[in-house]
């Protein structure tokens, strides 16, 4: 363990900051390209940047909390890095993939690993077609938007639009409206992840849409594809007890 090689990144925070400059002095550094394990110093914003600077590589991220919320980190501590490193459980995580279409015609592509949200640009509602494996679902949903989140994204964006939590192992993805105004009482589904959802959007030019993966928005879309995407992997490390599964579980008897 001693020979184990670290690559610490962190956000822009004097606290982030202050700790890698710490914990470098302690445990030294490496580039990403060489490093056994990535030490990731911030909050969950910052720890979704750097899995997407790795995702589909090898290489395993663990996060210690010096930002806000941090349900994906663990908590900082200078001590016994490397050891907690070695006795980390990890997480497989499995992102969306959106396929999106402006109403110029340009194309754009996106991965999330929390969630695809389609959100109202202007005052009046959004129209929305969902379709689901090439059937149409609800064929007008009209919301301030609507949501398709990964299970480790669904105590996040969805949770706040009352959407259900997931376990990791359930294989659904949460589809959730935000605030529904009709079908009123529609509060969404729980698709399997094989599921190919499209979003079509109604009277694109009185309506304006906008598309966003994670932190990629993608303004005046008038289609939007999604499914998940298991040829690419991130891979998060927590503390024994900790582990993403128990989190989950934990937040679903959280007042």
């Amino acid at each position: 363990m001693s020979n184990t090689r670290i690559a610490v990144t962190a956000a822009a925070t004097q606290l982030a900051q202050g700790s890698k400059t710490r914990l470098i002095q302690r445990y030294g550094n490496c580039d990403i390209d060489s490093a056994d394990f990535i030490v990731a110093l911030g909050g969950d914003g910052f720890m979704l940047e750097t899995l997407h600077t790795v995702l589909g590589r090898d290489i395993a991220v663990y996060g210690m909390n010096c930002g806000s919320v941090g349900f994906l980190m663990n908590n900082f501590s200078e001590e016994g890095l490397i050891e907690r490193l070695h006795d980390a459980q990890m997480a497989l995580l499995h992102p969306l993939r959106m396929h999106a279409v402006t109403r110029t015609g340009r194309v754009e592509e996106a991965v999330a690993l929390n969630e695809v949200s389609l959100l109202r640009e202007l005052r009046q509602a959004a129209k929305i077609r969902v379709s689901v494996d090439g059937k149409v679902r609800l064929q007008e949903l009209i919301c301030d938007g609507v949501l398709i989140s990964t299970p480790a994204g669904s105590t996040a964006y969805n949770l706040s639009a009352h959407g259900p939590i997931v376990p990791l192992t359930a294989n659904l993805l949460p589809l959730t409206p935000i605030s529904a105004f009709r079908p009123r009482r529609w509060k969404g589904a729980l698709l399997p992840s094989t599921a190919e959802i499209m979003f079509e959007v109604l009277e694109a030019d009185k309506r304006p849409v906008a598309a966003v993966a994670d932190a990629k928005e993608v303004r005046d879309v008038i289609s939007v594809a999604v499914s998940e995407d298991r040829s690419l992997t991130a891979r998060v490390l927590f503390d024994p007890d900790q582990g993403l599964s128990e989190r989950i579980l934990t937040e679903q008897f959280t007042a």
